[in-house]
Parts: C-alpha cells; structure tokens; sequence
C-alpha cells in the first residue's frame, strides 16, 4: 500500500461523518437549486455541462478509502478511473421539484467512488420554463462552505462585472513542510516539529487540548442531564426524506433587526421558533412547555485555510422558545441566548460537542460510530443551519439561479433539520425531515413565511419611529 500523507488523512470530525452513517441516515448534505431556463433542451445541456465541469474540479474527484495507519482512519485519494458521468443524472421530468428531491435525499452515496451526485430534474410544461440540480455531498467530503465552493465549480465562471477581487497568491509550501507524520496525541508532526528544543511546546499544547476536551465534556454531560425532548421533532428511523422550502423577503428581515436589534440570524431562528410554535399548534400538538434543543453550527473555517477540504465545525446549543406566545419575546430570548453563546466562543458549551472528535482516536470513531449516532438525539432535537452563498449571480449554461434551498441530514432519531441561506435579497429556507413522522412538512414551510409577516407587523407597531 502507498505511503498516505498526513494531508489526506480525514480529520477527526470527517472521519465521525463518515463513521456514523447509516441506510436509514445518510450523512450526505444538500441543494436544490432552482434555474430560469431558456429552452426546452437547457436541462440536458445543464447535465452536459455539469458532467465536463466536474472533471476539472479536483475535489470531485476524491474518494474515500480505510488505510492501515491509523488503525482505523480513512483517507481522501483521486479515484482511478473517475468518470463524472457515474455522478451526474438527467432525472425525468417533474412537476413538484421538492418531491423529487425528497426521494433522491433518501439514497446514501455511493461510498465506493468520489461521494457526491448531481441530479438534474427538468421541469414539466410546455415551455420548460425551469429545471432544477439537486447537490448531494457527503459530510465526510465537505461542510457547507466547502460544498459551496465545489458547486460553484461547476457553475459558469463569472463575468467581469461579477467576478470578484483577485486573491493574492500565497508562496507554495515547501513539501517537506506539507508532509508529516501522525503520532498520538500530537497530531501531524513534520521533520521540523522533531527538533527537542519544540517538544516542550508541543506537550503543553498536548495537555491544553485535554483540559479544552475535559471542559466540553462536561458542558455535553449538563447539556444531556436534561433530556427532555420534543416528540414532534423525534421518530424512529424509517430512511424515508420529505423537502420543502420557502423564500422570504430579506429586507423584511433587515426591518425587523434594525428596529429590535440583534443579528439577522437571530432573526431567523426567531422565525424558526415561531413556525414551530404555529405549526405544532395547527397540528394538534400544543407547544406548551416546548424547548427545544436546536444545534446551531458554527464554521471555524477560515478564509484560505491551510485545511481546505472537510470539515471545520463547531456549534452553539440554543432552547428555542418555542412555548411564548409573544414574538418579540422570542426574539429577545434567542438574542440573549446566542449572545450568550458568542460571549463563551465556539471552543466552549455543550454546541462545541463536535470538537471532542479531535481528541477521540480513530479506531474509536470506527467502533463507536453507531453509538454516537444515536446519542445525538440526547443533545439536540433538531439542526437550524446557516450555509452563506455569494452575493452575485450564478448560472449555469447561461441559465440563472433563481432560487436555492440548503438541506441538511436528518440525524438519528429526528424528524426534522432546517437550513437557511440568503442569496440576491431573499431568504431561503430548506426543509429535511423523515417523511413518514412529518407528513405535513409544507405546513411548517407556511408557518415560516406567515411567522416573518407577523414579526414585521408586531415590530412595526412597536418600533413605529423605524419605519
């Protein structure tokens, strides 16, 4: 077997992604983008262009394979014999294209070749006025911004007046500054690191990373003493996917942080509380005394990381307060909250859970893979995640995108992840949940737009001096 880098080593909390993966869930996360489309033909030739594009992003093209050292690791390699026609799909034609995508969200990965699909779904009609692409990537490939970045791989490149300001090329590191070794405990050491005069440093980092991981711990252990949960938002696993979304106006959101202050994110997941609060009532399930959980993901990913594939997440835990009846209450507890939350930083509090993959060995990922997966459901009762798009305009085969839903997995034992993204002055909120435990899902999409027109209008009436 060829020797592996240090640099296609999967990360600890890649490798947890790829470990706790199930049939029933599948860790892959998504995006279902809308497109304008010129002509009948234009979704063919979007899956034309998608298949050649693929073969010049270099990401698309690695697979993920179990190595010998670490006993159980995993690595990233290029795949031989990478065809991106394996991954691209010209789908039939469908009318609902969040029902199609629902079905497709239900298939794992192929987890022998490079882990991610396109699907292509023409739009029914005369005109074919749209057609949709349906991303799939898996978690152990890329989070949210680094899904981002391949997608947009595939795109038409931008125009003079869309691309944006040139990077400053950085000088290439030298290769014996990029190859290393792996030791436990310490993590990639190169040649360099070896040097006596440097260990001292290195066990003081060593003995700071079990203090930070001793101090997680024991914010996940108080986060899980209370495991009270929310039936509507728990199931038991039956590999079924339903998807919905909703565009909301993202000046209306502006409005209403601009006059009671917070952050649009705040925002947002206030909407998210009030759309439960609204949808479990219209159900049948009072939202008295409901809490629930919500995990909140936070990248830690840095603009031209030295670790530009995988994952680099950490997360704050918020009780979303959903039994209130008072919308701006909400508003104010959420801020509080994630405050709260941004005071402590994303190294610290029961969210940072996804930082102990760090110091778990991977032979513990391996073997403890379907353990963690079903304690995710002690944690949090559902995932709100927020996945940044650029501000200018993507087309594809020079046909605009229009709309894009980000969506998220379902963890094990939960009924429901909400994703949202703004992209060209809206809002877009992407929903994921297990189709057989929430039947209703385009009743939570409603809530969500009929929550932001009642939080402007409670704001206007309250703040009138922001209009």
């Amino acid at each position: 077997m060829a020797n592996v880098r240090s640099t296609d080593l999967l990360a600890p909390l890649d490798l947890a992604f790829w470990n706790i993966e199930s049939a029933e869930h599948p860790m892959h996360l998504a995006a279902l983008g809308v497109f304008t489309a010129g002509d009948p033909g234009a979704a063919r030739h979007a899956a034309e262009l998608l298949a050649t594009r693929a073969a010049a992003v270099p990401g698309l093209r690695m697979r993920i394979r179990d190595v010998r050292v670490p006993v159980g690791g995993a690595a990233r390699e290029h795949a031989p014999g990478f065809d991106p026609q394996d991954h691209v799909h010209l789908a039939d034609p469908a009318a609902d294209f969040h029902a199609a995508a629902g079905a497709l969200m239900e298939r794992p990965l192929d987890r022998g070749r490079p882990p991610w699909e396109a699907h292509v779904l023409p739009g029914t009609g005369p005109s074919g006025a749209s057609f949709a692409v349906l991303f799939k990537f898996h978690h152990a490939l890329a989070d949210g911004l680094r899904a981002l970045t391949l997608a947009a791989g595939m795109m038409d490149p931008a125009g003079p007046a869309d691309a944006p300001p040139a990077r400053r090329t950085s000088r290439p590191a030298d290769p014996g500054e990029r190859r290393g070794i792996r030791l436990p405990g310490l993590g990639s050491v190169v040649p360099g690191d070896l040097d006596p005069r440097k260990l001292p440093g290195r066990v003081l980092d060593t003995v700071a990373g079990v203090t930070r991981a001793l101090d997680i711990g024991a914010s996940v252990a108080r986060a899980t003493w209370d495991v009270r949960s929310t039936p509507a938002l728990t199931s038991r696993p039956t590999g079924t996917r339903r998807t919905a979304g909703v565009v909301l106006d993202l000046d209306e959101v502006h409005r209403v942080r601009k006059a009671a202050g917070g952050t649009v994110n705040d925002v947002l997941l206030a909407v998210v509380a009030g759309a439960l609060r609204r949808w479990l009532d219209e159900r049948g399930d009072s939202s008295a005394g409901v809490l629930p959980r919500a995990l909140v993901p936070v990248s830690r990913r840095r603009p031209r990381s030295a670790h530009p594939q995988g994952n680099r997440l950490s997360g704050y835990l918020v009780r979303l307060p959903v039994d209130d009846p008072d919308p701006l209450a909400r508003l104010r507890t959420v801020r509080t909250a994630m405050d709260r939350n941004k005071d402590a930083g994303p190294h610290r509090g029961a969210g940072a859970v996804a930082l102990l993959a760090d110091h778990v060995p991977a032979l513990g990922h391996r073997l403890g893979g379907p353990v963690v997966a079903q304690a995710a459901r002690l944690l949090f009762d559902i995932l709100v995640t927020s996945v940044p798009l650029p501000s200018l305009g993507l087309r594809l085969g020079g046909c605009p995108l229009t709309e894009v839903y980000p969506l998220a997995p379902l963890a094990h034992g939960q009924a429901l992840a909400v994703a949202v993204s703004t992209y060209r002055g809206r809002v877009h909120y992407g929903l994921v949940a297990d189709a057989r435990a929430v039947p209703d899902l385009d009743g939570l999409a409603r809530a969500l737009r009929e929550e932001l027109a009642v939080l402007t209008a409670v704001t206007s009436v309250t703040f009138p001096a922001a209009d």
